[in-house]
C-alpha cells in the first residue's frame, strides 16, 4: 500500500479519473465526513472522497438523507478538505438545494465550492435536473451525476429495493446517463441497479461510472466508510463488504476504559504529571 502511494502521490483530478477509465484502472471511492477520518482515508490511497449527504444518517442519526441542510454539508465538506492531500473531494448537494429551481441550484453550488474548497459536486437525477446541471457546469464547477436508487427521492419510491429492473425504467436510466454525459458531467454514480445494466452504461459512456450495489462491470466502487469499517452493524445489504469490525473493537476499548477508571487503574503513575 505504501508503495502505491509513493508511486502516485499526485493530486487526483477529474481528468485523471477519465484517464484511469481509458486505461482500465479501477477507481476507488469512499465517503468521509470529518477531518480525522478524511486524513486516514486519503493517506491509505483512496482516489475519490465523497462527502455524502449520508452524513444525515451516520453523523446526525436521521432516518433519511432529506433533513441535512446546505450549511451542514458545507461544514462537513470544509472539514474533509482540510484533511486531504491527494484524493478528489466531491460534496453532495443536499435535498432542496437544487431541485426545481436552476438559479437556486447554481447559487447553492457556488456556495459549496467557495466555502468548502471542494473539487466537485454530486447531484441526484437525470432529465428532470439537466438544466440545473448545465448551469452549474457552465459556471466552471465539475459535476458528478447519480442515477438508480436516489436516496433523496426515497419518499417517491417508498422502498430501498433495487431500481431499474423493469425495461422502461432501465431504458430511462440509460437515456438519463447519456444526457448527463452530454451536459458535461465528469462521472456518474449508479446505485443499486442490476449489474448487467450498470455494465452496459459503463461501456456506452466515455466518462467514469462508479457503482454501489451495481456489480463489478463499472469503472470503480464507492461505499460508506462507517459501513465498510464495521462501525455500523444493523445495515447489511448484499453489496456491503465489511473490511473491519470497528463496532466490536471500539465497544471493547471503551468498556476497558470504563473499567480502568472505575477500578482506579487509569491513570497510573506514568500517566500523571
Amino acid at each position: 500500500m505504501a508503495g502505491y502511494i509513493s508511486d502516485d502521490s499526485r493530486k487526483v483530478t477529474t481528468h485523471r479519473l477519465f484517464e484511469m477509465k481509458q486505461r482500465g484502472e479501477k477507481i476507488s471511492m469512499l465517503t468521509s465526513y470529518d477531518y480525522t477520518t478524511a486524513q486516514i482515508v486519503d493517506g491509505a490511497g483512496i482516489d475519490v472522497i465523497l462527502v455524502g449527504d449520508s452524513a444525515s444518517n451516520v453523523m446526525a442519526g436521521n432516518v433519511t438523507t432529506l433533513p441535512i441542510t446546505l450549511d451542514q454539508m458545507i461544514y462537513h465538506g470544509k472539514s474533509v478538505v482540510r484533511g486531504v492531500k491527494r484524493a478528489l473531494v466531491i460534496v453532495d448537494m443536499p435535498f432542496g438545494s437544487y431541485q426545481g429551481n436552476e438559479l437556486e441550484g447554481l447559487a447553492s453550488a457556488i456556495r459549496i465550492m467557495k466555502e468548502s474548497h471542494a473539487d466537485a459536486l454530486k447531484l441526484e437525477g437525470g432529465e428532470e435536473i439537466i438544466g440545473t446541471v448545465k448551469r452549474i457546469i457552465s459556471a466552471g464547477i465539475p459535476v458528478m451525476g447519480h442515477l438508480g436508487l436516489m436516496p433523496q427521492s426515497i419518499n417517491k419510491y417508498g422502498t430501498y429495493t433495487v431500481r431499474a429492473k423493469e425495461t422502461e425504467e432501465a431504458e430511462k436510466l440509460v437515456h438519463d446517463a447519456h444526457l448527463l454525459e452530454e451536459a458535461g458531467c465528469f462521472g456518474l454514480v449508479l446505485e443499486k441497479i442490476p449489474a448487467s445494466l450498470a455494465e452496459r452504461v459503463a461501456k456506452e459512456l466515455c466518462i467514469p461510472v462508479i457503482g454501489i450495489g451495481a456489480g463489478g462491470g463499472v469503472d470503480g466502487q464507492v461505499l460508506v466508510v462507517t459501513d465498510m469499517l464495521g462501525m455500523t452493524h444493523g445495515f447489511n445489504p448484499r453489496f456491503l463488504r465489511r473490511y473491519a469490525n470497528l463496532y466490536e473493537v471500539m465497544t471493547n476499548a471503551i468498556g476497558q476504559y470504563v473499567n480502568d477508571v472505575k477500578n482506579c487503574d487509569f491513570p497510573n503513575e506514568k500517566e500523571q504529571y
